[in-house]
């Protein structure tokens, strides 16, 4: 019962800060664009980026500790603790580790390998980094609001090629890994850097096919703006006569098996368990063996940002983004809401921040579930079944758009992929239960 409402205490507190910070947002864009045109998207970049995206990323490093233990039955972590008044014997959830870790990495010694190449090996790190960094810059966080006058975005950035640039920036990427193996001059990091870049590049080519049917479905590589996916999902494909709702026009319902194709080859791209094989101790040590102090400490963050930004993009592409699945219309036509369109931008940011820390969980989940792969596994499955999955569902759904423009048949099709998949899992469990000693 305390464990309970500690932890409803602790996600009230989580969602509270989100609106908060949504608010102070849209305010701090409202008043920067008096300033001059387009000045929010640069406080977008300072908010939406390094604040949401890197606090968030810090404190998963403390979550998936608290997570896997929770899972495993045991102690989590609560060594550290902060020798202050009332609070000298009290592990305080365990964020004093993440103030520990993060002050190992600034002291730590900055070791470089005498033979190494010294400007590649200072290189990598920050190619593995920024490039994901980069990528939240198109997924836009809330929707347009008026705010003191001025129109403001939540979104860093709007091109007009959209998901091109994911897929354009995603793969920079590689260079990081490969770098930081080959230029440690290591034969074992060389091949965990080998082992990553065939993982990632192998993985791009399914993690590109998995979005064509989104973009066949909208007609459009864009994000945010009018005609970009997330206001497209905003309609619905059934609803109620005079009533705010229905089912919505998700991805989640018209590319169910795009979404699965998706979130697996984007978490084969973060390198993390099951597709660890680039640092699975067990077998071979990690391209980043010979980094140490801060250098070590972006690979490591650059991982967790990877957890947000992918968990940002499958709320946008596939869930609606910011937007209610239902009742939504209703919210906004209240006074409050009216008379304050930047509280009602709070509101549906939150909304979309709370997607992103259920998909964040749901990676720590996965991630603390299933044992490591083999490496012939990992490339098998993105070979011989990710990709040739692809193919047929970009046929498939190129077949139905042309045959319903109104995506109703396409829901059909999700809808019975939704329960061949439920099907599936639930057999398996009910297999893998019976086979179970007793």
């Amino acid at each position: 019962m305390r464990r309970a409402l500690i932890i409803t205490f602790a996600l009230g507190f989580i969602v509270a800060a989100m609106f908060g910070g949504m608010a102070a947002a849209y305010g701090l864009g409202g008043v920067v664009e008096g300033l001059f045109t387009g000045a929010s998207r640069f406080t977008n970049l300072l908010v939406l980026v390094l604040v949401f995206v890197m606090v968030t990323a810090s404190v998963l490093t403390i979550a998936e500790r608290k997570w896997s233990a929770m899972m495993q039955d045991r102690i989590g972590p609560n060594r550290a603790r902060l020798a202050l008044p009332l609070i000298r014997d009290r592990s305080l959830g365990g964020l004093p580790h993440l103030v520990a870790d993060s002050l190992k990495m600034v002291f730590k010694e900055d070791f470089i390998p005498k033979r190494a190449h010294r400007f590649f090996f200072n290189l990598a790190p920050i190619l593995s980094f920024a490039p994901v960094l980069a990528l939240f810059a198109i997924v836009p966080a809330g929707p347009d609001a008026r705010v003191l006058g001025h129109q403001v975005q939540m979104v860093v950035a709007s091109p007009d090629f959209g998901l091109l640039f994911v897929f354009a920036i995603a793969s920079l990427a590689v260079y990081g890994t490969a770098l930081a193996g080959w230029s440690s001059n290591n034969k074992l990091a060389l091949l965990g850097g080998v082992r990553a870049s065939s993982q990632m590049i192998s993985y791009e080519v399914g993690l590109g096919l998995s979005l064509v049917g989104m973009m066949l479905v909208f007609s459009t590589v864009q994000l945010s703006g009018p005609s970009g996916m997330v206001e497209a999902q905003a309609q619905y494909l059934w609803s109620m006569p005079d009533k705010d709702l229905g089912i919505p026009r998700w991805g989640l319902f018209l590319q169910p098996l795009g979404l699965v194709l998706f979130f697996a080859a984007a978490f084969a791209e973060t390198k993390r368990t099951p597709f660890d094989l680039p640092e699975g101790e067990s077998e071979i040590i990690g391209y980043f063996v010979e980094y140490s102090g801060l250098k070590f400490g972006m690979f490591m963050i650059s991982e967790f940002v990877e957890i947000v930004v992918l968990s940002g993009l499958i709320a946008a592409i596939f869930l609606g983004g910011h937007h209610l699945p239902f009742g939504e219309q209703w919210l906004s036509a209240q006074p409050l809401f009216r008379e304050n369109p930047w509280l009602f931008g709070a509101v549906l940011g939150t909304v979309f921040w709370v997607k992103v820390l259920f998909l964040c969980w749901l990676q720590l989940a996965v991630r603390w579930t299933f044992p490591r792969f083999r490496y012939d596994q990992v490339q098998a499955l993105g070979w011989k079944v990710l990709l040739p999955m692809g193919l047929l569902n970009v046929f498939a759904t190129g077949a139905l758009v042309l045959w319903d423009p109104s995506l109703k048949s396409l829901f059909v099709l999700g809808a019975l992929q939704i329960a061949v998949l439920l099907a599936l899992t639930f057999s398996g469990r009910r297999a893998a239960l019976a086979a179970s000693p007793h």
